[in-house]
């Protein structure tokens, strides 16, 4: 293997790269082929992909799927989902017929502000600070405003900026802290730009302000940058029906009893951070799917969501249940920010048709789409680990992967499906029947 340090990889060109890849392990010659086999046809669709991204060598496809009967809000739609979990997408689909049938799903944005800081260090008295602090917004405000203007126009704009002086983090650290409103964008490169501005007007404040004495014209900015945890940028969904209506085909009883159990389990995910984790990590499974189909950052969705669900000190489950008077209703609430104009949403061509299959939504109609993504999926995932158990669908889905590393011929497929079932299906089951049916 070649171990000598590449310069400049990211100026290769496409085919330089593979070459470099190929020498590096010495891999097959085919490769290059290979890895083109991946491509879109037509070379304008590549090189949207390519330019996504720095050093692409190929694509890596995912499913891009559809699950009809999501009713949201009294409206019928199909959400486009890309995972490579064909259970999520199963699950998903259960739980929106389940629901259409019941009144569908309801959900509303309740606010919409997102946020950033100026982290900086100055040393000097933070009372005095404080008092100049008017002048100094003032300040702010009017030297980002090339950068607000548009914004404005449309609706949105800076907020709020505030001090706040934080010596127990670090000696002479203070932080502006401020809230936006960023429309149908997400806004990251806005808020970004805005916060940069605020900083170099700081830092000419200070040196130029007869209020600040010569020894104390030195101020560092350690960083300007949004931040991801949006706490007030909030959407709640949520479902509900009679408990007389929650099964089909089960006794009363049997349903009272399903209703305690979800309502147990919902209580364990909000008191065990073990629990916690993996019932959270559910919901994401239905919120990334829909948020990578709309070409949305579901790293920094799934980071606020988290950070949300420690809000009160403790790492919680999402969602709740209550079960009140005979009717069982199921809600989550969420912190996130989307936006539905700019970014990959605006050029790569599949996100922009998965907007145009959910009828071109607002960035605040997203946000109840992907709260409903979340509770969907964590209502099909917790019915099940109280009834029937998790396995048992998660793996029958699975089923079509295993024939797939076993290399199971197509016309056989069909007979291993049926054999498995009322079956548990596990790799090593699937390989012995297959070894079996070869013999």
């Amino acid at each position: 293997m070649d171990n000598s340090i590449i310069q400049g990889f990211s100026k290769y060109t496409k085919q330089q790269r593979i070459d470099a890849l190929i020498h590096k392990y010495g891999f097959d010659p085919d490769l290059k082929q290979w890895l083109k086999s991946f491509e879109i046809p037509d070379e304008s669709v590549q090189k949207i992909i390519d330019d996504l991204s720095e050093n692409p060598v190929s694509i890596f496809p995912f499913p891009f799927s559809l699950v009809p009967n999501f009713v949201v809000n009294g409206k019928n739609l199909f959400f486009p989902l890309v995972s490579e979990e064909s259970s999520v997408v199963a699950a998903l689909a259960n739980a929106a017929g389940f629901w259409a049938k019941r009144g569908g799903f309801h959900a509303e944005v309740l606010v919409t502000e997102k946020k950033g800081q100026v982290h900086f260090k100055w040393n000097g008295n933070p009372e005095y600070l404080q008092s100049l602090f008017p002048e100094i917004k003032l300040k702010l405000l009017a030297e980002s405003n090339f950068l607000t203007a548009k914004m404005e126009a449309r609706g949105g704009g800076i907020t709020h900026v505030e001090l706040k002086s934080l010596p127990h983090i670090l000696p002479n650290y203070f932080q502006l802290d401020a809230g936006f409103e960023t429309c149908n964008a997400m806004g990251a490169n806005f808020i970004n730009s805005c916060l940069e501005q605020f900083g170099k007007s700081l830092q000419d404040y200070f040196m130029t302000s007869e209020k600040v004495s010569t020894g104390q014209r030195d101020c560092e900015i350690i960083m300007a940058i949004l931040s991801n945890y949006t706490p007030e940028s909030r959407v709640r969904a949520w479902v509900e029906c009679p408990v007389s209506d929650l099964l089909e085909g089960k006794s009363m009883e049997e349903k009272i009893h399903f209703a305690e159990k979800f309502e147990q389990a919902i209580r364990i995910s909000q008191a065990d951070v073990s629990r916690a984790v993996t019932h959270n990590k559910g919901i994401f499974n239905g919120i990334d799917a829909l948020a990578v189909a709309t070409g949305n950052d579901f790293r920094a969705i799934e980071a606020c969501g988290h950070a949300f669900a420690a809000r009160n000190g403790h790492y919680s489950g999402l969602t709740d249940v209550r079960i009140q008077d005979g009717v069982f209703r199921f809600s989550i609430e969420i912190a996130m920010a989307v936006g539905v104009v700019g970014g990959i949403t605006a050029v790569h061509p599949l996100s922009k048709l998965a907007m145009r299959i959910l009828d071109n939504p607002s960035a605040s109609e997203l946000m109840t789409y992907l709260a409903v993504a979340g509770l969907a999926s964590n209502f099909g995932a917790v019915k099940a680990l109280v009834s029937v158990g998790i396995q048992q669908g998660h793996m029958k889905m699975h089923l079509s992967n295993i024939l797939n590393q076993l290399n199971i011929p197509e016309e056989k497929r069909t007979e291993i499906q049926q054999y498995f079932q009322d079956k548990t299906v596990s790799f090593s089951a699937v390989e012995e029947y297959w070894k079996n049916l070869e013999s």
